[in-house]
This record gives C-alpha cells, sequence and structure tokens, in this order.
C-alpha cells in the first residue's frame, strides 16, 4: 500500500483517506497486505496496524527489512544481521504481532556476506518470529542459493509492460511455484502518457512491441491502461501477485476491478 508521504518519507498527506483505503481493501477481499520497515521509515507499518487490528484472520501482512533511510527518495541497502534483526523486532511491534507470515529481504546488500543475510532470516524463521521468507530484487542465481538455506516462497522485483528485466525470474517462479510479486505494475502508466522511460526505451530499442496496442485494448474494454496492465500481469503467470500502491479508496477500487478484466488470447499477445 502506498501509504506514506511524497518520497516514501513520513506520513501520508491524508491519514483519514489511507486510513478508510486499507479498511476499504479488507471490504473488497484482498488478503495480501504488503509494506516494509523502511516506508516511512515505519510510517506505513504503523497505519495499518492503526487501521486493521486485530486483523482479519485469513489477512497475509508482508513487510521488508534491509533498507537503511536518511530523507525522501534515499535508500541505502543494509543487510547486517544485527540491523535485520532490530528491523525485524521493530516490525513485529509496530504490526503488533507475535509472527510475521512474510518477511522479505528488501536487497541482497552486496557489502554483506550472502551467508550472514541468509542465515539471520533461517534463525528468525527457526524462532518462530517470521513463517515465510521472500526476496526482491533477485536473480534466478540468488534465489537458487537462497533456498539452500530456506524454501523462498516469493520473489518481489520490478516487473510490468514496459520493464520486463526480470523476464527469466518470472519463469522460473512460475515452473518452481514460487510467488512473483511484481512491484511498481502500473509503470505502465508511462505508456499512455507517453513518459520520458517508455521514450528512453523506445529510443534503445528495448520497450516491448506491444505497448502501443495498450489503447486501444483499454477502450475495447471500456477500461483504463492501468487496469488493462493489471490484467496482462494476472495472465503473464499464474503465481503472479501484483501489488499496485495506492492510498485512495477510488484508485484501489479501480485496480481490483482489473481482476474482471479478460484479455482475449490475441489481446494478451498484442501486448506481449
Amino acid at each position: 500500500m502506498r501509504i506514506t508521504g511524497d518520497g516514501v518519507w513520513g506520513p501520508p498527506k491524508d491519514h483519514a483517506e489511507a486510513n478508510a483505503t486499507l479498511r476499504r481493501a479488507i471490504e473488497l477481499e484482498i488478503n495480501l497486505i504488503d509494506t516494509a520497515e523502511s516506508y516511512g521509515p515505519h510510517a506505513s507499518e504503523a497505519l495499518i496496524a492503526e487501521a486493521l487490528y486485530p486483523y482479519p484472520k485469513d489477512l497475509v501482512i508482508a513487510t521488508k527489512g534491509g533498507y537503511d533511510r536518511s530523507g525522501p527518495h534515499e535508500w541505502e541497502e543494509n543487510g547486517r544481521p544485527e540491523r535485520l534483526r532490530e528491523e525485524l523486532d521493530g516490525s513485529l511491534r509496530r504490526l503488533r504481532l507475535d509472527r510475521i507470515d512474510l518477511y522479505q529481504l528488501h536487497r541482497i546488500d552486496a557489502k554483506v556476506p550472502e551467508d550472514d543475510q541468509f542465515g539471520f532470516l533461517q534463525e528468525a524463521q527457526r524462532q518462530g518470529k517470521i513463517r515465510h521468507i521472500g526476496l526482491s530484487e533477485v536473480s534466478v542465481e540468488q534465489i537458487e542459493r537462497a533456498r539452500r538455506v530456506f524454501p523462498v516462497v516469493s520473489v518481489q522485483n520490478i516487473y510490468n509492460l514496459i520493464d520486463r528485466e526480470w523476464e527469466e525470474v518470472v519463469d522460473y517462479c512460475e515452473r518452481e511455484r514460487i510467488a512473483f510479486i511484481p512491484w511498481y505494475p502500473l509503470q505502465a502508466g508511462e505508456i499512455a502518457k507517453g513518459g520520458l522511460k517508455q521514450s528512453v526505451r523506445k529510443l534503445l530499442g528495448r520497450a516491448p512491441q506491444g505497448s502501443a496496442a495498450l489503447p486501444a485494448i483499454a477502450r475495447h474494454h471500456n477500461a483504463t491502461p492501468a487496469q488493462i496492465a493489471l490484467a496482462w500481469l494476472l495472465r503473464r503467470a499464474s503465481v503472479m501477485l501484483p501489488i499496485p500502491g495506492t492510498s485512495q479508496r477510488k484508485h484501489l477500487e479501480e485496480n481490483v476491478a482489473a481482476s474482471q478484466v479478460a484479455l482475449t488470447d490475441e489481446e494478451f499477445a498484442a501486448l506481449t
């Protein structure tokens, strides 16, 4: 949920609307909410607990650790076990939980031995603080190394209609039945707006050719480009769990409605 201030820093501009959006998510039968210690920092987790505790029995709250924050848009990887321990314990307190259902390593810190980071997660799982473990922004090789230490149940990499750098990871997760959680799934809005990143990708020949088909397909379904982008993700792999962020009920409802869009084989192929 995108329930922090600008630059993923501080509280949301409209606290009441963010709170209402979280409650509306439960009304819409959403049962996975993704957050992180670094969102705010702390603001997102605290607001989730304020709005939703005591939680519905079927709600999975996924959070992450592995980043230090010094200001808006500032992110520094920190995978030292003592820092991860501090983050995990803080997340448990803020979320008012005895155990995190899904705890994800926000990034594998290149400055810290992988074995130290993986070893901490394994130990926290053994202690009962974590139920399941996931990774973020990782390659197939990194996933396989982690799986030698603990079961990896989810991978959260950037992936959307525009940015498909991690196609190999999506295919791997599909084969191995590992949940793939694409972050920034609505970068597809850049297509409709003719955004700078999309223009650069076109110039370099790296933009998917199907991008041009998006507006016409959206019109055909009486849907927004964002809804078509989400529908494409859901069709792309059976293990796909998009996490579009929003702090407004209107956008949340639009995002959820995307699950009702049924793309034809031809439309999916045109976008792909």
